[in-house]
């Protein structure tokens, strides 16, 4: 499966740029949504191969984003990768049992992202 579709879930608007730079090498097309209500939104809309999920975010948090969309009828195949500065055990714990698929911890480098776009392609 290729990844034609990528979202980014980030209100940072630094951290959303440097991911769109990273993500754009792959030549896939890209989205962003600035909070986890707009990421739903987005998943089911746009129906994305793959999700960068920040957790701390206004309105709705990434975990709960997450669970919603890997819950969802239409989004449920869809792998979320956790993109936080939250990353002990217990967040990646937590994580995991909201449905995401993998967590990258902030800061990043350019490969731990392309990286995790390889092992959903």
């Amino acid at each position: 499966m290729a990844v034609n579709k990528i979202l980014i879930v980030e209100d940072d608007p630094v951290q959303q740029q440097r991911l769109r730079e990273i993500l754009q090498s792959t030549g896939a097309e890209i989205i962003v949504g600035a909070n986890g209500q707009q990421g739903i939104n987005l998943a089911e809309q746009e129906k994305p191969d793959l999700i960068f999920m920040d957790i701390v975010m206004p309105e709705v948090d990434g975990f709960s984003a997450c669970r919603q969309i890997t819950s969802g009828a239409d989004t449920k195949g869809i792998p979320v990768v956790i993109v936080s500065s939250k990353h002990e055990d217990a967040d990646r714990v937590w994580a995991q049992l909201q449905g995401a698929s993998a967590i990258v911890g902030k800061p990043y480098t350019d490969q731990e992202i392309l990286d995790q776009v390889k092992a959903f392609s």
